[in-house]
């Protein structure tokens, strides 16, 4: 093992003038796995050379930061009467992503050095807290977890530490969705998606957002909402009133899909708010009441409509469309209609606020 440690302070002193980058990467890499190898050092699990170099480099980082704290190197003489300096170390054990670690934190007389890289009381390093979130996200329960990281990592990790880290985040998620939001946005996306949900069995849910693109023109996620049963407009009335309710005075203009009552829930919340209906949704719905061989036909039809630059050229495309397609399928007629071309006239009219 010494020698592999030796190999790591030596790699220091190379300079090659003519070799890459990425190639001396290669050849250093090369190097300690072939003397960890010869050496009978495992080069994963407890004391393998990942753990040693891992300890090797968060050591060297603190003493980087105790350097950087106090203002002069270990034992140079310009420490002396300083008023502070390195009062030895502490040994603690912290958790990566390659195993428990032990590592020696130095300190200072004065005791106000504050390391980062490992912080004070910090026992697992974030890429740990990230592998407990990524697992229970995929359904694991706390005594799954556990066992999985004694098991891949010979980690000794308490199913009350587990809960600890998904409960901080609980805390951040519900700090967020309740956060205040602007007084008004010039247009909200609301949708429901239905995802798989495990509690106590898995079963789908529908899950309501609402997207909201910002005075400044950036997109902003005002919230999640997890129902039970189908899509219903009284559940987004209650959703819609939440953001109000978080500050939200006006929208100018809400897109969303075709299902009933939920124009008249918009209309509850903010009585000036244009409703819009969803292209990708009018789309959809067209093609349910078109045969399948006319859908790329009907497709090609549709687009000149929602990409018009005016909306005067829109109605001039519909009524193309109108034409063409009006005898064979009256109900698509009917469905742009009132989903997309009265809805932009009016608002060409001046007869929506």
């Amino acid at each position: 093992m010494s020698d592999v440690i030796a190999s790591v302070e030596a790699a220091e002193d190379v300079r090659p003038v003519e070799r890459p980058a990425d190639l001396l990467d290669e050849q250093l890499i090369g190097q300690l796995v072939d003397r960890a190898r010869a050496g009978g050092l495992q080069l994963t699990g407890e004391g393998g050379l990942l753990q040693q170099l891992t300890k090797r480099v968060l050591e060297s980082a603190l003493e980087g930061e105790i350097t950087d704290h106090l203002g002069y190197e270990k034992h140079d003489p310009a420490g002396a009467g300083s008023g502070n300096s390195r009062n030895g170390v502490w040994v603690k054990t912290v958790l990566t992503d390659v195993g428990p670690v032990e590592i020696e934190v130095p300190r200072d007389r004065e005791g106000s050095f504050e390391p980062q890289i490992v912080k004070k009381r910090q026992r697992r390093l974030t890429g740990v807290d990230e592998m407990v979130l990524s697992l229970s996200a995929r359904g694991l329960t706390h005594g799954d977890i556990s066992a999985h990281l004694a098991e891949v990592y010979g980690a000794s990790v308490s199913k009350s530490t587990i809960s600890t880290i998904t409960d901080k985040v609980m805390d951040g998620m519900a700090e967020w969705q309740n956060r205040p939001l602007d007084s008004v946005y010039p247009v909200v996306f609301i949708d429901c998606i239905h995802v798989k949900v495990r509690d106590g069995q898995v079963a789908n849910r529908p899950i309501y957002v609402a997207l909201a693109v910002t005075v400044d023109g950036t997109r902003d996620i005002l919230g999640l909402w997890a129902g039970d049963g189908g899509e219903g407009a009284k559940y987004w009335l209650q959703v819609l009133t939440e953001i109000r309710n978080r500050g939200v005075a006006d929208v100018c203009m809400v897109v969303c899909d075709g299902l009933k009552g939920l124009p008249d829930a918009i209309g509850t919340v903010w009585p000036q708010a244009i409703t819009q209906t969803c292209v990708v949704h009018l789309m959809r719905a067209s093609f349910r009441y078109a045969a399948r061989q006319d859908w790329a036909k009907i497709s090609r039809a549709l687009k000149p409509i929602y990409t018009a630059p005016t909306a005067d050229a829109a109605e001039e495309r519909f009524l193309e469309f109108q034409e063409e397609w009006g005898g064979k399928y009256p109900a698509i007629v009917r469905l742009w209609e009132v989903g997309f071309i009265l809805p932009v006239l009016f608002r060409s009219w001046g007869l929506c606020a």
